[in-house]
């Protein structure tokens, strides 16, 4: 089993990110808690979990409303 991310833009299009592979749900989750920052400021708005072609979740990169 390899976990992975999937990343969107803003108007929900697949755009290009860092191709990891992650043997543990635990690992990936870590990697992103580091590289967020990051892939925000490169235009990335949301990252899918994936385990092989299994959707985990879906989560916002983009900062809460006030």
């Amino acid at each position: 089993m390899a976990w992975s991310w999937r990343y969107e833009g803003a108007n929900g299009e697949s755009v290009d990110g860092p191709g990891e592979a992650f043997g543990s749900q635990a690992d990936a989750e870590s990697w992103i808690g580091q590289a967020w920052r990051e892939l925000a400021a490169s235009g990335v708005t949301s990252v899918t979990l994936v385990e092989d072609d299994r959707v985990e979740y879906r989560m916002s990169l983009l900062p809460v409303a006030e």
